[in-house]
């Protein structure tokens, strides 16, 4: 009997064949070169939550900066009141006083700030005489059909025109302290003394 498995013969039939190769494990990692492997871009949602994180970082350091701020100014305002105050106060106590004249003229005008050409209109005997009355720094005086004309005094201002229709411009219907003395810019006379109050409003005569 001859014997077919001579050497060097291939064997035939199943284990003649190749044999494909092995399929990969399950679970198996798969590495990928950082040089040659192009990213991912972000999703939406990886982008929003990125730009969410972004926000949330900045404000987080404008609230961190704003408390820092405001920590300082505390700080600074406490050193200014606890070491300036005095000097403040007289500041204001030099500057009040020199604001303050010891004289000043007033004038006797109507509601439109036309000069008076009776200055007796600003004073209380006068005004109650001819059945008018006084009430808060004004004289009222009837004029007929149940009207009233009213007369104030201006405090500082200054007579602008010539002749009659002359109007007050500036000043102020406030009257001085008490410490101030009050003087008609028009007559002269003594409407308030210096430390005294005011005089019957315009009753004092002329010195």
């Amino acid at each position: 009997m001859t014997d077919n498995r001579d050497e060097g013969v291939e064997p035939s039939g199943e284990q003649g064949q190749p044999q494909p190769p092995a399929e990969p494990k399950r679970g198996a990692m798969r590495y990928q070169d950082a040089e040659s492997t192009t990213p991912r871009p972000p999703t939406l949602a990886e982008q929003r939550a990125m730009r969410r994180a972004l926000e949330e970082q900045q404000q987080h350091e404008q609230v961190v900066v704003a408390e820092a701020e405001r920590k300082s100014l505390r700080r600074r305002r406490v050193m200014i009141g606890a070491g300036v105050t005095v000097g403040i106060v007289a500041t204001v106590a030099v500057w009040y006083a020199a604001a303050t004249p010891d004289e000043v003229n007033a004038y006797c005008v109507d509601d439109s700030s036309t000069l008076a050409t009776d200055e007796n209109v600003c004073s209380d005997d006068y005004v109650r005489s001819h059945g008018g009355y006084h009430s808060g720094g004004f004289w009222f005086i009837p004029i007929g059909n149940g009207q009233y004309r009213s007369y104030h005094y201006n405090y500082g201002g200054t007579v602008t025109g010539t002749g009659p229709g002359r109007r007050v411009t500036g000043g102020s219907t406030a009257a001085p302290g008490s410490g101030t003395t009050v003087k008609s810019g028009t007559s002269g006379k003594t409407v308030q003394r210096g430390g005294f109050g005011v005089s019957g409003g315009g009753k004092s005569g002329g010195s």
